[in-house]
């Protein structure tokens, strides 16, 4: 039955509830305020923009309502007016889980409200710069789309406060500007650091011939290239950070990707260059870092932020390293009156520091936790367990005899910073996780966690070293988020998914192969991933592999498997025959993230899909009755702009159907004809995983931890009657006293 969308205000008390866990997520941007030294300011990559007035003793959201997508890639506060504060969306810090964004955002209240300014198609902003006397006069360094060509890139210049804007400097429809420099001295002298780059679902290109470095001496009227300058590498460039020293007119750091990386220094304004250091700790994984900062106050003093935080006193020719709460450092503010005054963005959040960098803020207040796939436990109250991007895997408790949940009351199940997690059924103890980039083990790398222990053990189907290779010479091949399930009908059965199927009836002990390769197995989407200049086979971009994986709840031995490369697969008997039921619609290369099995019907199944990383940011919604033989779609009213990242099935109801989106989660009750948003009180922010527990919907965020829809009982009860009387009453689900 067809059932219109019902009006929003029927839905509005329906809150979320937010347990956690507050421990940050990436920040590569941040901003302080000189004149208040207490107040600072991060951009979560994909929690917004958050505010200090005690020192980073705590951080509370500013941005929530205002804007329309979650990640901040650049922060700016106008020197002449502490209250301006330009917000660019979209990192540039392009790795899997990079979010984007819709252009740039102003406060004019220190971040009490927030406009939209316009530039929609930058996507993602590298830097921002405001006049020292004008907060009207402002530079944006957009990047463009990360997943392919487009002509809104490169440097934009405002000079009323963002109403209106020019594209001062363009160089292609696929180089963008990644970083932008201001002469404090001298505003009109601007430094841009132009980045030839992009990324699909199976590599990431950093570098080409419209990489380069920009000077302009009128305030961006006009531009010179200066990429060849005597002193600077020659050949194909990367990534570029750009600097100006306050402190001496004319010096200009650059750090440059290159077959002759390293650390430059100018002290004439970019005429002449010469590397100070070739340091490799400076130039790590480049497209990830390569950031420099001038001490405002000293002119031989400069930072270089990359997987350390390094500083040099002595021009740049010897580092020393700065220890930060967490690894993986980007942004850097230093307060241009008292150098010692020090905001730092890094991979497990932001940081303030009063001492020059002896000692930081802590990053364990915030709520800002990028969490991929989730399973729920069967205690009460259950719990909820992730893998944490730049952590480790993480469990919260839904509830506490305390009222609220805090840190204290979480665990890490493991170290997995990646893919999936899964909680044995009747020993809540033991875990399983996928832990990728964050243990020994190799490719593939699979925990076993027993708590009771404390025990981590290492249970790899195929425990092969792959940093370093490509993903063609590997035996197997696994994704950073590579499926791991429990059988519904056997706890002690364990499934791994790489480009093939595995089982394991020993909790990892030993595996055995139940498929043949799954994938389309294209080789040319099999290179190592990186280059021109820098490689970076780190794993991260395994492709031709399961993306997910379930054992119908209805009948054992009944197999869905869908992959990153556009494939669906169905066994019906243990793995011992596949059929390709693959949806005709669905585009090649798509990349399949959720198979669902209704819980109604064993015939049926959803399937969501996504090809945002092709720069498509439509829906792929699928419904299938006959076990895969035909399909139908059931994108219904979705909004065409909305990416699709899983879907679930009411167990209770059926028709009642939740999908994670890049910006919350969608419902419909009439099985896909009609959506709309479930957004209430939760923030925007990607949602990466849903699981409903019992009458409850968890909600697995990627940049603001976990959200706990209380109750699905009025949604499970709603109909035309009730939602059209002026008040209705539901039954409640049933409530335990304690």
């Amino acid at each position: 039955m067809s059932i219109p969308p019902y009006d929003p205000s029927f839905l509005q008390d329906l809150q979320w509830r937010c347990i956690g866990p507050p421990r940050g997520g990436r920040v590569v941007a941040v901003a302080g305020v000189p004149v208040d030294p207490m107040t600072a300011y991060f951009g979560a990559v994909a929690g917004g923009v958050w505010k200090t007035t005690d020192g980073g003793t705590y951080w509370e959201n500013v941005s929530d309502g205002f804007l329309n997508t979650s990640s901040i890639g650049a922060l700016a506060m106008a020197p002449s007016d502490p209250n301006v504060i330009y917000a660019g969306t979209g990192e540039t810090t392009i790795r899997l889980d990079v979010s984007y964004g819709d252009g740039v955002y102003k406060s004019t209240d220190a971040g009490k409200t927030w406009i939209h300014l316009g530039l929609e198609e930058t996507r993602h902003i590298g830097e921002i710069r405001v006049h020292p006397n004008d907060p009207d006069l402002v530079y944006v360094a957009a990047l463009g789309h990360a997943f392919g060509p487009n002509p809104e890139r490169g440097v934009y210049r405002s000079r009323d406060g963002g109403r209106n804007w020019e594209k001062v400097l363009y160089r292609s429809p696929k180089a963008g500007a990644v970083d932008l420099a201001m002469d404090p001295n001298n505003p009109r002298l601007l430094y841009a650091a132009i980045w030839e780059t992009y990324r699909n679902f199976w590599s990431l290109s950093s570098g080409g011939p419209d990489s380069g470095l920009f000077k302009s001496t009128d305030g961006g009227d006009t531009w010179t290239e200066i990429s060849d300058n005597e002193g600077l590498p020659k050949g194909i460039k990367g990534k570029i950070g750009v600097a100006v020293s306050p402190a001496q007119t004319d010096r200009v750091w650059a750090i440059v990707e290159s077959e002759q990386e390293g650390l430059y220094r100018s002290d004439d304004g970019g005429q002449q260059w010469q590397r100070v250091s070739d340091n490799r700790d400076l130039i790590h994984r480049p497209w990830y870092y390569c950031h420099v900062f001038a001490d405002p106050c000293h002119a031989d003093t400069v930072y270089v932020t990359n997987l350390k935080m390094w500083k040099s006193t002595d021009g740049g020719c010897r580092f020393e390293q700065v220890t930060t709460p967490h690894g993986d450092n980007h942004d850097l503010w230093i307060d241009p009156d008292d150098p010692r005054h020090l905001v730092q963005g890094n991979d497990g959040g932001a940081c303030v520091s009063f001492n020059g960098g002896r000692s930081w803020s802590n990053i364990y207040n915030q709520l800002t936790a990028q969490l991929y796939r989730i399973d729920i436990d069967n205690q009460y109250p259950y719990r909820v367990y992730a893998t944490q991007q730049d952590n480790a895997s993480i469990c919260v408790p839904s509830a506490t005899e305390y009222g609220a949940i805090a840190w204290g009351h979480c665990f890490s199940p493991g170290t997995g910073e990646s893919g999936f997690i899964a909680v044995h059924p009747e020993n809540p103890d033991i875990v399983y996780l996928g832990a990728i980039g964050s243990s020994p083990g190799g490719n593939g790398v699979l925990q076993r966690y027993d708590r009771k222990t404390g025990q981590i053990r290492l249970v790899n189907v195929w425990p092969e070293e792959s940093t370093g290779w490509a993903p063609k010479d590997l035996k197997y091949r696994f994704a950073w988020t590579y499926p791991i399930a429990i059988s519904p009908h056997d706890p002690d059965v364990l499934y791994a998914g790489g480009n093939i199927l595995f089982r394991s009836l020993d909790g990892g002990g030993s595996w055995e192969a139940i498929s043949p390769d799954l994938s389309r197995n294209d080789p040319t989407k099999l290179e190592a991933s990186g280059g021109p200049v820098t490689k970076d086979a780190s794993g991260a971009e395994g492709y031709a592999t399961l993306s997910t994986f379930v054992e119908s709840e209805h009948e054992p031995g009944e197999f869905w498997v869908g992959t990153d490369d556009g494939l669906v697969h169905l066994s019906r008997d243990g793995g011992g025959h596949w059929d390709n039921i693959t949806p005709p619609e669905l585009p090649e290369w798509s990349y399949v993230g959720c198979v669902e099995v209704s819980p109604h019907d064993p015939a049926s199944a959803y399937l969501s899909a996504t090809r945002y990383k092709l720069d498509d940011y439509r829906p792929y919604l699928y419904k299938t009755e006959d076990y895969g033989r035909s399909w139908r779609s059931i994108n219904g009213d979705f909004p065409q702009d909305q990416i699709t990242r899983v879907v679930r099935a009411d167990p209770v109801r059926a028709g009642l159907l939740f999908a994670g989106t890049e910006t919350g989660v969608f419902v419909t009750f009439d099985d896909g004809e009609h959506w709309q948003p479930l957004r209430n009180n939760l923030p925007v922010v990607p949602v990466y995983d849903l699981k409903i527990k019992d009458s409850d919907l968890v909600a697995g965020t990627h940049g603001r931890s976990f959200w706990i829809l209380d109750d699905l009982t009025p949604l499970r009860q709603l109909g035309p009657v009730t939602a059209g009387a002026a008040a209705g009453l539901f039954p409640p689900r049933c409530r335990i006293h304690i």
